[in-house]
């Protein structure tokens, strides 16, 4: 599933030099290609993305090979990632499937694209959202209606609008992020579609049709209707209606995997050279629980490209992949369930999905009828997979669909510096939690966008959505492009003010909007780090003092009142700075592992918003009243200075508390 994060993983994920570590490759499984012959791909009129001045390269299995296994044996061996599977369709035939390195390390089994079990992750939305069109086809489904009229449940409506099917399938429902009941190592974390449906219900921060926001329960949402509708399960559905007609023998939804496919199940490892991982249940599992092979992928990119093939029919089909969702500007946007990603002046349709160790991306080029699907059991180096599967796409369409140059746009650099200084500033993704302690990563995991002195303009935390380094060029009113891969960025200005932009590939399910100037985490990140070393200061100070006063002999200068108050500051030091330590503490333990967030920790985080909120408001309360009595009696400056501090650290810490919802009970976020 895509986790971009996952809320934030996408900008917290920065490409990082390291050791080349050089993972023996087999020999490729399924190394000899189905052969089939046919013409290049005509190439495009050259509207997009400058390319090499070449013509393409036919698309053969042998040219095929050659290029991949040049490519991938490199890339996972300087990426420290496990395997791959690589698959290439055109029309109705698979040119190219292809195994890279190892299903499992430790026995040197070799991926075989045939028979090996990848998890592509969010790309299973796919044939979601293919079931969902068979049910619009057959009359049981309205795009356009509330889907309360499917439902045993109430969503209520947002502003007076209710949600729709359209609105799911171009992720524009209106859903904040949710990750408690995401993605488990624990099979009993498992439960029935419909009582996961009714339990994780997410508010609603966004009119639905507007913002585009990427949004796991909407899709498993979506599965429930079908499931509702159809009157079967849909495990049951998706077997018989979608991956048998495809072809797709060696696939399944189910989790724990059927017991002959568990074999065939690839190992998944964060880094080569480091032990599996356990086998991930998702828990909205419409959303991402696939299990597939290579060359099953394959024939469902085939269907998809043949007008829906035995799947949908053409009109259907069609409708799928040429729709365009809401968006900013001209940037690529949804179709229903696919998202664009232009290259080279040709519009592809795909869809990328993550996983916690498993890393894929698919793509359809509808006009040269070809298909490229890829999928890594690794997650490699930080920011090597989204590099990776970057590379694949930008290289494979050079190669095969290149564009002739065309001249950059004339933009007035003098405008051009002005609108990127108005561009700069933080922001945070669409895609996020805004009303639960979940706010807390938007505030870690804000984007910035720096301005040089020359009005160049970089997102650094959104580089490694790119294979190599970005150099954005201005190419028309507030908007970019990245002159290494045509890639756009755009933003929207109201009232003379930027309020947003979108960046591609991702600009068609979520955007970025401009912080609120209490919540930049530009200046609030560093003040809260000063806030926490001021109070554990006055934690230290406490004891270190009190041996420093017995060594030497001297008496407390306070008693009374001002000592009671100065104690009770203390204790409010200390609350204030287990707290934080315990908000670390659980953002490392998501940072490893994003299952631990829900059941494991549900302990921990209801103690935390107990205290949290107590310890703010204890710290502020007593600090002021230290500093009162400190300014009412006429204690040395230094005391006064140091109570002063505490008091702005504890303001700080309330601020913080209630401005990110570190407090409350539901077990929803």
């Amino acid at each position: 599933m895509r986790r971009t994060s996952l809320l934030t993983k996408l900008a917290a994920e920065l490409l990082a030099a390291g050791a080349i570590a050089f993972v023996p490759m087999p020999p490729s499984a399924g190394a000899s290609p189905t052969d089939a012959a046919g013409a290049a791909a005509p190439a495009s009129a050259p509207t997009g993305a400058p390319a090499p001045d070449a013509a393409p390269v036919e698309v053969d299995p042998a040219d095929l090979g050659a290029y991949l296994d040049g490519f991938m044996q490199l890339a996972l061996a300087r990426s420290q990632v496990a395997g791959a599977v690589v698959v290439v369709v055109r029309g109705t035939d698979i040119l190219l499937a292809r195994g890279y390195g190892f299903a499992d390390v430790a026995a040197r089994k070799p991926v075989d694209p045939d028979a090996t079990l990848f998890r592509p992750g969010s790309v299973s939305k796919l044939l979601v959202w293919t079931a969902v069109m068979q049910q619009v086809e057959e009359g049981r489904l309205d795009l356009d209606r509330d889907v309360n009229a499917y439902l045993d449940f109430t969503i209520p409506p947002f502003e007076g609008q209710p949600v729709t099917l359209r609105h799911i399938l171009t992720h524009t429902a209106g859903f904040e992020e949710s990750v408690r009941y995401l993605i488990s190592s624990d099979p009993d974390a498992l439960m029935p579609l419909g009582d996961l449906m009714k339990r994780a219900l997410p508010r609603q921060v966004q009119p639905p049709g507007t913002v585009p926001a990427y949004s796991n329960y909407a899709t498993a949402l979506a599965g429930y209707i079908v499931e509702r509708v159809s009157g079967m399960p849909l495990e049951t559905y998706l077997e018989r209606r979608v991956l048998a007609p495809a072809g797709m023998t060696r696939s399944t939804f189910r989790q724990p995997l059927p017991e002959p496919l568990r074999p065939l199940m690839s190992k998944g490892y964060l880094l080569s050279t480091a032990p599996p991982r356990p086998f991930e249940f998702v828990l909205p599992w419409p959303a991402g629980s696939l299990s597939a092979t290579g060359t099953d992928m394959g024939r469902f990119m085939i269907a998809h490209l043949a007008d829906g093939g035995a799947l949908l029919r053409p009109e259907t089909a069609r409708q799928m992949h040429d729709h365009r969702g809401p968006g900013l500007g001209l940037l690529d946007r949804m179709a229903l369930g696919f998202y664009e990603q232009r290259v080279n002046g040709r519009r592809a349709i795909g869809h990328g999905g993550d996983t916690q160790q498993f890393h894929s991306h698919l793509w359809l080029f509808p006009d040269a009828g070809l298909g490229l699907f890829v999928s890594f059991n690794s997650s490699g180096t930080p920011g090597s997979t989204l590099a990776l599967r970057s590379a694949l796409f930008h290289g494979f369409a050079d190669r095969y669909l290149p564009e002739a140059p065309r001249p950059a746009p004339a933009v007035d650099p003098a405008e051009a510096r002005r609108q990127a200084q108005a561009l700069a500033g933080s922001y945070r993704s669409s895609r996020g939690s805004f009303t639960s302690f979940m706010s807390l990563f938007g505030l870690l995991g804000q984007t910035r966008v720096v301005v040089d002195g020359e009005g160049r303009i970089s997102v650094p935390s959104l580089d490694p959505l790119s294979a190599g380094p970005r150099e954005w060029v201005p190419s028309g009113p507030y908007l970019w492009e990245d002159r290494n891969t045509g890639e756009r960025l755009a933003a929207e200005v109201k009232d003379g003010r930027v309020i947003r932009f979108g960046i591609e590939p991702i600009a068609p399910v979520m955007l970025f909007e401009r912080v609120p100037p209490g919540k930049d985490g530009a200046w609030l990140l560093p003040a809260l780090a000063a806030a926490v070393g001021v109070a554990l200061l006055a934690v230290v100070a406490w004891p270190a003092g009190a041996l420093l006063r017995r060594r030497y002999g001297v008496a407390f200068p306070l008693s009374g009142a001002s000592l009671r108050a100065w104690r009770w500051s203390r204790l409010g030091a200390i609350a204030a700075v287990v707290a934080a330590a315990g908000w670390a503490a659980v953002a490392a333990a998501f940072s490893r592992d994003v299952g631990s967030i829900g059941g494991p920790l549900d302990w921990a985080l209801q103690a935390l918003r107990i205290l949290t909120p107590l310890a703010a408001l204890g710290l502020t309360l007593t600090a002021a009243w230290h500093l009162w009595l400190c300014l009412r009696h006429g204690r040395p400056w230094t005391m006064r200075l140091g109570a002063l501090l505490l008091a702005l650290a504890g303001a700080l810490f309330v601020w913080v508390t209630f401005a990110f919802h570190l407090y409350g009970f539901s077990l929803v976020y």
